[in-house]
């Protein structure tokens, strides 16, 4: 078995920066950051520095998902650890208001 390139906390705290970083993507037409919403489902950071964002969106058609996706690539573009990013938009489990956080639930006025 190889000696893995990061340690654990290494890893821990790479992951963190990312949903740092991601908290500061706004969904445009609901004012609030795409993690609050719990539109990111998973974040993935190999040892070569690959990184992949599976996400969904608040509906299928969403008009906006380029847009996301790009404030997604530049706002993880200043984290050093990542070397090549995907974002995976997904529909499985389908989102529902009950992934947002209770942030994201005051803020929109939903019980």
């Amino acid at each position: 078995m190889s000696e893995s390139k990061w340690t654990d906390e290494e890893l821990s705290a790479v992951q963190e920066d990312i949903i740092a970083a991601l908290e500061t993507v706004i969904d445009p037409e609901l004012g609030i950051d795409i993690v609050n919403l719990g539109l990111i489902y998973e974040v993935n950071l190999d040892e070569e520095g690959y990184c992949e964002i599976k996400m969904t969106l608040t509906t299928m058609g969403c008009p906006l998902a380029d847009v996301i996706t790009e404030q997604i690539h530049d706002a993880l573009s200043d984290i050093d650890e990542i070397k090549k990013l995907e974002v995976k938009l997904v529909w499985y489990p389908a989102w529902t208001t009950d992934r947002m956080s209770r942030y994201a639930r005051i803020s929109l006025g939903i019980r």
